[in-house]
């Protein structure tokens, strides 16, 4: 019998064959915490006794969520971090340098075939080079932190096919709520999603993440993809056999098996208030907004920028209609500003801010309040995530989002 991505990963990891259901404890490649969680890390892992991290240059902290401070208590969190950092010598550290999903793979922290735990729930995203890499808790973490180690259960892997060409107007973002919508917000809980077939095979790694970064709201433990050519150029590496290996085998069992054809996708919407209550935008079209989101670990990369700006060259975003575009790392805001796709936003009227999760986690401008509707790029549209419970909070692609914008009302971009 064959094996899935996820049981490849961990088997090399641990030394032996494994098997979905099983529990097993892993060696920890590499651990992110970011600015909301550092002071419960570093109580919980004093409470425990610790007097040393397992491995300093393992672990990376990313100040991100509360940069720039919009609350007096945020820069607690900012005292605390840094002290815990002085205090057991971590050298990882990003103060201000962009969203933490970004960087961790955009500064080289995870590689294929890596077991990777963050203080987040969308640390599923670094399935996009081929790594299993999962959302823990605050306790969860000072224990790996302690000991290198945690023990998991080996998930059962649903298979994603999508074979075929892309619509224009349709992006990866719409590839995944489609997925969720079908699934429902529990239907790959603690499952393993395996994307294949030639169109995953033709994206960006740009796009996959957008995919692996929303495999949590079906629920999923990981999101995996087979790391290509266009993983080892991203990640400046030659793959190995082992990592070349990382591809679910023809015979391996799987618990699910879904089949997509690319060109039945249409750009689609999460609508309020849940992830997973997907329509297409024409069943939406010409529901008036006020305000517009690009931006987000889901979405703020280059390829989303460009796309935005794509769609906006030449218009200007509608009256009474603010734009917010939040690049996800400084290197990202370079790039844009280097290949003129930020000057092609600035003069659309586009509010651009500094790297952060910025309106995504409701913070450092932007939140709405009652009676408002924003469309906007991120994974979660729970209520009171940009302002009130009585704002409405459409996800879509930055396709999507950048005609809503011009439009003033939902189109079909």
């Amino acid at each position: 019998m064959g094996s899935t991505i996820i049981e490849k990963i961990v088997r090399n990891n641990v030394g032996r064959d494994v098997k979905p259901g099983e529990i097993v404890t892993v060696n920890v490649d590499r651990v992110m915490i970011h600015d909301i969680f550092i002071p419960f890390v570093a109580s919980k892992f004093e409470e425990m006794g610790f007097t040393k991290i397992w491995d300093p240059d393992k672990a990376v902290l990313i100040y991100d969520h509360l940069v720039p401070a919009s609350q007096v208590d945020d820069t607690r969190h900012f005292r605390i971090g840094n002290e815990f950092v002085e205090k057991y010598g971590m050298k990882n550290i990003h103060r201000s340098d962009g969203i933490c999903h970004q960087l961790m793979t955009e500064a080289g922290y995870v590689k294929p075939g890596d077991v990777v735990f963050g203080t987040d729930s969308h640390t599923t995203t670094y399935g996009c080079v081929g790594a299993f890499s999962s959302g823990i808790g605050y306790t969860e973490m000072a224990s790996i932190l302690g000991t290198g180690t945690l023990w998991i259960r080996v998930p059962e892997t649903i298979k994603v096919e999508i074979t075929g060409n892309l619509p224009a107007n349709v992006m990866a973002k719409d590839i995944i709520l489609k997925l969720i919508g079908d699934l429902g917000a529990d239907g790959a809980t603690y499952k393993a999603l395996e994307f294949t077939g030639d169109t995953v095979e033709k994206m960006s790694v740009a796009s996959r993440m957008s995919m692996s970064n929303m495999a949590i709201e079906a629920g999923a433990k990981c999101a995996l993809f087979t790391p290509d050519e266009k993983t080892a150029e991203y990640c400046e590496i030659e793959l190995t056999d082992k990592e070349r290996d990382l591809v679910g085998d023809a015979d391996a069992e799987y618990c699910r098996v879904l089949h997509y054809q690319a060109e039945d996708f249409v750009p689609v919407m999460a609508c309020p208030s849940n992830v997973d209550n997907v329509k297409p935008v024409a069943e939406l079209a010409g529901k008036e907004i006020d305000q517009v989101f690009i931006g987000s670990c889901t979405n703020g990369r280059l390829e989303d920028l460009m796309a935005a700006a794509e769609v906006l060259k030449g218009k200007h975003v509608a009256p009474y209609v603010k734009l917010i575009v939040t690049p996800a790392s400084r290197k990202i805001y370079r790039q844009a500003v280097e290949n003129g796709t930020m000057a092609i936003l600035a003069e659309a009227g586009a509010i651009i801010t500094h790297p952060s999760c910025g309106l995504c986690c409701g913070r450092t401008g932007g939140i709405l309040t009652d009676g408002e509707t924003v469309v906007a790029t991120n994974n979660r549209n729970f209520l009171g995530r940009m302002g009130t419970s009585k704002v409405g909070i459409y996800l879509a692609s930055p396709k999507s989002a950048a005609a809503c914008a011009a439009a003033g009302k939902i189109v079909v971009p």
